[in-house]
């Protein structure tokens, strides 16, 4: 417990990258269950691209969303920031139909553990150096390719052809020189084919670990989904 006069304690902050459809969001999602919702803020990379909007549409399409000049790295790495040391933020959201952000933002409290998830969250040095646990994602190309396939046309609109060309004139380039590199920086690489028991059993006693050196120490949760 935090005597009374002493600083606040910096929030852990815990980076959660790999490719698309390499099980980010689900690793997210597992952490947030077993710590419990209440002890968890999480930050999407997904919703801090660039604004296109004063762009036509055409050159719109044309971006290259997965370099790592397509996020806005400085008001995501405020946000991280804030949230670390105990200030809410308002996060933006990314309008993917049209590549634009949209006037609604979401409010997000601080929590002891910020998670901070998205394929380039471990490629920017600015977003690294706030990071306090590093996890890679580790999946295969070809699970990774038709998860991203079944996503994008069911929940963002998009046709097989267009997302088929996508991969394979950005994703996958990008994927190979800036994702896939960005592994080295990782404290733990978590192999997610499928549902991982080992690794997700590894991963969260380390979140744990780390959050009682901070002295903020998560109760022991069991979810009913995925018993650990």
């Amino acid at each position: 417990m935090q005597a009374r006069g002493e600083p606040r304690r910096a929030n852990l902050v815990i980076g959660i990258a790999g490719g698309s459809g390499s099980g980010k969001t689900t690793v997210a999602q597992l952490i947030a269950r077993e710590l419990g919702q209440r002890r968890v803020a999480m930050l999407v990379q997904d919703n801090y691209y660039r604004d296109l909007a004063s762009l036509p549409p055409a050159q719109r399409r044309a971006r290259n969303f997965d370099h790592p000049d397509s996020i806005d790295v400085e008001l995501m790495a405020a946000h991280v920031r804030a949230l670390k040391h105990g200030e809410p933020i308002r996060t933006p959201i990314y309008d993917f139909t049209t590549h634009t952000r949209t006037r609604r933002t979401v409010p997000v409290r601080p929590r002891p553990a910020v998670l901070v998830e998205g394929i380039l969250v471990l490629a920017c040095a600015e977003l690294r150096e706030l990071m306090d646990v590093k996890l890679y994602i580790d999946t295969d190309d070809d699970v990774r390719f038709i998860r991203r396939l079944k996503r994008d046309t069911l929940e963002r609109g998009r046709t097989v052809e267009s997302v088929i060309d996508q991969y394979l004139e950005t994703v996958r380039p990008m994927h190979h020189e800036f994702v896939e590199k960005s592994k080295r920086w990782a404290d733990l690489v978590l192999p997610w084919r499928d549902f991982n028991p080992a690794a997700a059993r590894m991963m969260v006693q380390m979140v744990r670990g780390y959050l009682r050196r901070i002295g903020r120490p998560a109760p022991e949760h069991r979810p009913p989904r995925h018993r650990l």
